[in-house]
């Protein structure tokens, strides 16, 4: 029995022993096979149309900086024509008025006595001149018939005359009266927006105080200033495309509608004034504009900013070419203020495509696959460079 079991561990033993070598050489290959998959070429990158964009030629305006602000050609600064206490403010800042509206009403005590009077005056040089005329057709009636001098009729006459004149001034001292009660009330004279009110109730009102201002909303231009070393270019009719602060990613265009024939003495700058192209334009005054008047126009080579990739100094986009992907390095000039492309001045020519998005995946030397038009993302969603495989 001992002798049987030592012969079934022999066997054993020596099957198992036969059974390593074979593992071995299978472990070393799928080694092999893992170290070839590390080293394989990238995967391809599957784009789309979208993802694409081909380099052109586009014109681009050009032209002197202009700045300034943007405030109403129609603008009323209303004062006080009279001397008189403020009553009554009717209108706060910011509230629309009716051409007409009652603003500001003065104290009118003291005028509408001097009218009262001044038509008092008036009453009685008509009665004067009433009596005067008849008493002169009774002098001329007695001279016909010989019983009066011709001294006493050229008195008649001159006393008529002079009772004419005293009701002449008489009238226009009751028109000047009533002007200046007229002028105690301070109404709105257009259509608009109350600015800036200047007065309170109790307030002595001098002749020539500010009392409130009104504005045009829908007459906004742009009243900018351009260096007098530039003026030269700016014609009237020119185009301008400016930004205004306040409002934020919003371009504004328009035209010169006139350029002041003076430049200022001290800051060496014309005014020049622009009207609003677009119908959507800012309802609030004195806000700051910057832009440019559009005074010429080339053809340079634009790319999207979301195609530029930078490092530093550098900047590069990736071109496709011959379903390739290389890394182009470019030179960028100025970027155009209307569409946000950069101006391209070395490194790339018109007909180049390259990718509309840039990716922090994407290689040197990668291949490129069209993306089937069924597989298109739709137009409200934005297009995206993806790894086939990934």
């Amino acid at each position: 029995m001992l002798r049987k079991s030592l012969l079934a561990f022999a066997v054993a033993s020596a099957l198992v022993a036969c059974g390593k070598p074979a593992k071995e050489p299978e472990k070393a290959a799928e080694g092999a096979a893992k170290t070839a998959e590390g080293k394989k070429a990238p995967d391809s990158l599957l784009v789309s149309a979208e993802d694409l964009v081909t380099v052109r030629s586009n014109a681009v305006a050009s032209g002197p900086v202009i700045t300034g602000s943007v405030q109403p050609e129609r603008k009323a600064d209303l004062r006080a024509e009279v001397s008189a206490i403020v009553l009554q403010v009717l209108k706060e800042n910011g509230e629309a008025v009716r051409k007409g509206d009652l603003l500001v009403r003065l104290d009118d005590t003291s005028i509408r006595d001097s009218v009262n009077s001044a038509d008092e005056a008036t009453r009685a040089s008509g009665q004067s001149l009433e009596q005067a005329t008849r008493m002169l057709e009774r002098q001329k009636t007695l001279r016909a018939s010989g019983m009066t001098s011709a001294q006493a009729l050229e008195d008649a006459e001159i006393r008529r005359n002079n009772a004419q004149s005293d009701l002449a001034a008489a009238k226009s001292r009751a028109a000047t009266a009533r002007q200046q009660l007229h002028r105690t009330e301070v109404r709105a004279p257009f259509d608009g927006v109350v600015s800036e009110r200047k007065v309170s109730n109790g307030d002595t009102a001098q002749i020539g105080k500010e009392l409130i201002k009104v504005i045009d909303p829908t007459s906004m231009r742009f009243e900018g200033l351009v260096s007098a070393d530039k003026i030269g270019v700016v014609k009237v009719g020119q185009p301008v495309a400016f930004r205004i602060n306040g409002y934020p990613g919003q371009s504004f265009t328009g035209k010169v509608k006139r350029v002041d024939p003076a430049a200022n003495a001290i800051t060496r700058q014309v005014e020049v004034l622009v009207e609003f192209a677009d119908k959507a334009q800012p309802r609030v005054a004195g806000l700051y504009a910057e832009g440019r008047v559009e005074s010429e126009s080339n053809a340079i080579l634009m790319v999207p900013d979301s195609a530029l990739v930078r490092n530093g100094d550098n900047s590069y986009a990736w071109r496709v070419k011959d379903k390739v992907l290389a890394k182009a390095p470019i030179t960028v000039g100025s970027r155009d203020e209307r569409s946000g492309n950069w101006e391209v001045t070395a490194g790339l020519a018109s007909g180049d495509v390259v990718l509309r998005t840039q990716g922090s995946n994407l290689k040197d030397g990668q291949k490129i696959e069209m993306a089937a038009p069924k597989a298109v993302a739709s137009a409200s969603t934005a297009p995206a460079a993806v790894s086939k495989g990934n």
